[in-house]
């Protein structure tokens, strides 16, 4: 609120209150929406939006009659789907792994697994675990080791690759290419 003093006389003082413009229209507009209206703003903002973007891309020209019908059924379209506001739990499942068929994910090992396996086990081999392969005489550390175990695929190890709604699919390293 705006206080304005006027001085009319030096012992006598005025005030006047002043509401700002925003404040009055601020009191009309929740008088208007006190009433009950079940109207999905959202979705409202977003058609118009791409009502405007398809009248937009079509060029300087307006819509013809059977452009604007069907920018109309496709509005109608979407304006009838179901709105999903509660996502349902969904339990994790493990899909199964038949021999040689991967559904998650690429064929082959990605270099990020590749790494973790590699990384992993040249751990276990430089903390005494024994090897499944015979020691290279090319090899000097315990990852030239490691790598060439898994290029042998003769480690022990599963790969389990997930979706994000959780179900999972634990894949032997020997089912890759």
């Amino acid at each position: 609120m705006k206080e304005i003093e006027y001085l009319s006389d030096a012992n006598e003082a005025e005030v006047i209150v002043e509401e700002p413009e925003e404040y009055v229209e601020a009191q009309e507009v929740e008088e208007v929406f006190d009433v009950d209206v079940e109207v999905n703003t959202g979705l409202n903002k977003a058609l118009d939006t791409y009502r405007k973007l398809i009248e937009k891309n079509e060029g300087l020209e307006p819509l013809t009659e059977k452009q604007q019908e069907a920018l109309e059924k496709r509005i109608k379209e979407i304006e009838a789907r179901e709105v999903v506001e509660t996502i349902e739990e969904h339990e994790p499942t493990e899909i199964p792994c038949e021999k040689g068929k991967i559904t998650i994910g690429p064929p082959t090992l990605t270099r990020f697994e590749k790494a973790r396996i590699m990384g992993a086990r040249a751990l276990q081999l430089s903390l005494g675990a024994p090897t499944f392969i015979p020691i290279p005489k090319t090899a000097r550390i315990s990852l030239d080791i490691a790598m060439e175990e898994l290029e042998q695929r003769v480690i022990p190890i599963t790969i389990r690759r997930v979706l994000p709604n959780g179900d999972y699919q634990n894949i032997p390293i020997d089912y890759f290419d």
